[in-house]
């Protein structure tokens, strides 16, 4: 066999095995694409159809054979969803105990993660352990407690029984902990030879450097008081203190114990559309704010 026909035959051989790589590389994105798609369409489904029940009628709604797309569409819902569940006092309930519960609870995880990542005094590693062995017993068990103390300090039916059990974080104390590490510690011992205090140093330096974290936990601090349902449904479910989501309960049933699911569904898509826009226009700040803390530089 001539050399010449040997190149020939190496160059088809190249050919041939760059074709099936490009191939398996396109089959290889088309099968990890299909996939994506099939899990997003798992995930927005119930939102589509939350809307989609949002907009049709009672009647409709009831037929033993479902459209999914309603007959006639009924803006009105909406209207109707916002008086029926008076969603304006429920907003501005929620609104309040999001805002000072985050507030309080930023300023608390601000100076117990401070002192753990920078101060030095004696049984620090010992107690942040047993901090952190706290995560490890599910929330649950302490709502019998946490209802016995509120009960006893007479705190039943007001906004300090659903802010003040929950100050305090020890998963927020330990992201802002792991992101204050990353600090370097020659900053601190700078300041400290200029005569900056402790005080001066954590909201001058520290706070400024880890916003992003900060920020992080203020959106999911935000986002858990605008979840929240069991313990609202506890310890303050009177008409004053009435959170969006114990509001949308039984606003909508009648007296006869029918509800008009149309409309709930109205109340509820408008509930839910401030967290929506939250995460489609902050994400990035929610997972700069992890991806920072994660490692310890």
């Amino acid at each position: 066999m001539s050399e010449n026909s040997m190149r020939v035959m190496r160059a088809k051989d190249m050919r041939k095995t760059t074709f099936y790589q490009r191939l398996g590389v396109i089959l290889g994105k088309t099968g990890v694409y299909a996939f994506l798609l099939l899990i997003a369409l798992i995930v927005l489904f119930p939102f589509y159809w939350m809307i989609l029940s949002s907009l049709k009628s009672l009647y409709e709604y009831k037929l033993s054979k479902p459209t999914f797309w309603p007959q006639q569409v009924l803006l009105s819902n909406y209207t109707e969803a916002f008086t029926a569940a008076n969603l304006g006092k429920l907003f501005l309930n929620t609104a309040y105990v999001g805002i000072v519960s985050t507030l309080l609870s930023l300023f608390i995880t601000i100076i117990t993660a401070f002192a753990f990542a920078r101060l030095q005094f004696k049984g620090k590693e010992l107690l942040f352990a047993a901090l952190l062995g706290t995560m490890m017993i599910p929330g649950e068990l302490f709502t019998i407690t946490n209802y016995m103390t509120v009960s006893y300090l007479g705190w039943m039916n007001t906004f300090t029984a659903l802010i003040v059990p929950f100050l305090v974080s020890v998963f927020y104390i330990y992201l802002l902990r792991q992101n204050f590490l990353q600090i370097p510690n020659e900053l601190y011992l700078a300041a400290k030879v200029d005569g900056t205090s402790d005080w001066k140093y954590l909201w001058k330096v520290m706070v400024p450097l880890a916003l992003p974290t900060l920020i992080s936990i203020t959106i999911l601090k935000m986002m858990g008081a605008w979840n929240s349902y069991i313990w609202p449904r506890l310890v303050a479910n009177d008409e004053a203190h009435r959170l969006v989501t114990n509001g949308l309960r039984d606003a909508f049933t009648d007296i006869s114990g029918d509800t008009n699911y149309p409309v709930q569904m109205a109340a509820v898509a408008l509930v839910s559309a401030p967290l929506f826009l939250v995460f489609v226009f902050l994400r990035k700040y929610i997972m700069a704010g992890v991806s920072r803390s994660g490692i310890k530089g």
